[in-house]
């Protein structure tokens, strides 16, 4: 379980994080939402200590994260960034295989370790093994990230956007995945833009806005009003899920009516 508390980080004079609070539970798919801007991607880099809080704590399986050697903490956190680099000319399951780092494995051992065939399995590149990374399209690449997150076999996993590249059949099967973690108890926090798989998928959505969270609940709690005072468009509903319909009539839905011209 990851908890946050009155979480604020500056860049500069920019405030990009405010006062966040939230719980992260294990055995859940909690989903961060809210628009580009919101303080989402900073939140999880707090969370995975990749950044350091201006102020506010970030506890780990009851821990504060602060306190933890670099080591420790990645065993206990695995986090797949937004934005993947180039990859060199290497095969992918070399790649893959750079989770197990934490645990001073040798090369080979690494490459076949059994968490590194389970990730690449559960990935869909097993058959992409032996071709270099560099050759992946990137759907593919976005899947290699997460396999290599996999691999270290954590009890939380963070992923910023873990399917914003993927095509609708490998979206599903990844949020099919990261659901099946959670059944496994691990603890798992996404940011996810999609409404309509973070309503289904998702145990707990954290919704964000100008660097705050705004609420958490479970997607059924779920309300249109919320959705329009948050994105500032209007939804419709399709089954358990919302979708987004129209710009709304709100300052947030104004500034889009004026880019477009509508």
């Amino acid at each position: 379980m990851l908890t946050v508390t009155e979480l604020s980080c500056r860049h500069g004079e920019n405030t990009l994080l405010r006062s966040a609070s939230a719980t992260f539970p294990a055995g859940c798919v909690t989903g961060l939402i809210g628009p580009n801007g919101a303080g989402k991607s900073t939140l999880l880099r707090l969370m995975a200590g990749l950044s350091v809080p201006s102020s506010g704590t970030v506890l780990a399986e009851g821990r504060a994260l602060s306190t933890l050697t670099p080591q420790k903490r990645a065993r206990m956190l695995a986090y797949m960034p937004q934005d993947i680099p180039p990859f060199p000319p290497m095969p992918v399951r070399e790649i893959a295989s750079l989770g197990r780092l934490p645990y001073g494995e040798g090369a080979t051992r690494a490459e076949y370790h059994p968490a590194v065939e389970r990730a690449l399995a559960l990935t869909g590149l097993q058959a992409l093994a032996g071709r270099t990374a560099d050759q992946l399209s990137g759907g593919e690449r976005a899947r290699l990230m997460l396999a290599r997150a996999l691999s270290t076999e954590t009890p939380v996993l963070l992923a910023d956007e873990a399917v914003a590249a993927l095509d609708p059949a490998h979206a599903l099967a990844v949020m099919h995945l990261l659901r099946n973690l959670a059944a496994e108890g691990r603890c798992v926090v996404l940011v996810i833009h999609d409404l309509l798989l973070a309503t289904r998928f998702c145990d707990q959505l954290v919704l964000m806005k100008d660097g705050e969270t705004v609420t958490s609940l479970p997607p059924s709690d779920l309300r249109e009003n919320i959705l329009r005072s948050v994105y500032g468009v209007t939804t419709r509903r399709i089954e358990q899920g919302w979708v987004p319909w129209d710009l709304a009539k709100t300052p947030a839905g104004e500034r889009f009516h004026q880019i477009v011209g509508t």
